[in-house]
């Protein structure tokens, strides 16, 4: 069993900032890409930015310049740092993880419950 757990969200006023973090737990082998999506109100979800084991990262436009991610390996944790956040934030933001339970298993996509994130004055 695969829990991803994330923390950090809440309302914050336009122009500030907010960290989110995300862990991983359970029978885990192999923790690969690791990230973070949101999903608005009556939008679809989308991509926010992702990294993987190589410290590679994929990234949204509207994330260029004022979020960053990271990641603990050895915590299995994934971390989101958002500055000059705007009203069109507010969403659900929703950790993401590519993940091996067994080595000689594929790996499979496990998502966490999500965590609100309001963006208002």
């Amino acid at each position: 069993q695969v829990q991803l757990v994330e923390s950090g969200g809440g309302l914050v006023q336009p122009g500030g900032s907010l960290n989110l973090s995300c862990t991983a737990s359970g029978n885990i082998f192999h923790v690969a890409q690791m990230g973070w999506y949101r999903q608005a109100p009556g939008n679809q979800r989308e991509l926010v930015i992702t990294i993987n084991q190589n410290n590679n990262i994929n990234y949204a436009d509207f994330v260029k310049g004022r979020f960053a991610v990271s990641r603990d390996n050895a915590k299995k944790t994934v971390y989101l740092q958002m500055n000059s956040l705007k009203a069109d934030d507010t969403a659900v933001y929703y950790c993401n993880a590519g993940i091996q339970t067994r080595s000689w298993v594929s790996w499979d996509v496990y998502w966490g419950q999500g965590t609100q994130v309001t963006v208002s004055l």
